[in-house]
């Protein structure tokens, strides 16, 4: 699947790929696609639940040898939202 960016979030422990996550998400454009990688498995949660509260959609996910992948396609944020 095809990526604007790639996040490197192996060997973090939550929450620390959720933060990194947001922050890279919030450099790219609504529409564009970040990957994430990391090897938490708490993020397989995580990330669902903070893709789909922050209004972005979880394309994909899959599991590689131990690192887990996500494909996140950022959300049209609305004006006047959080």
């Amino acid at each position: 699947m095809e990526s604007t960016k790639l996040l490197d979030a192996k060997g973090l422990a939550c929450p620390m790929p959720i933060i990194k996550t947001k922050k890279a998400i919030g450099e790219l454009e609504p529409g564009q696609v970040i990957e994430v990688h990391t090897t938490d498995k708490g993020a397989i949660n995580d990330l669902t639940a903070w893709a789909k509260s922050g209004g972005h959609e979880l394309l994909k996910y899959e599991d590689e040898n131990g690192v887990l992948k996500f494909w996140i396609k950022k959300g049209w944020k609305i004006k006047g939202t959080k």
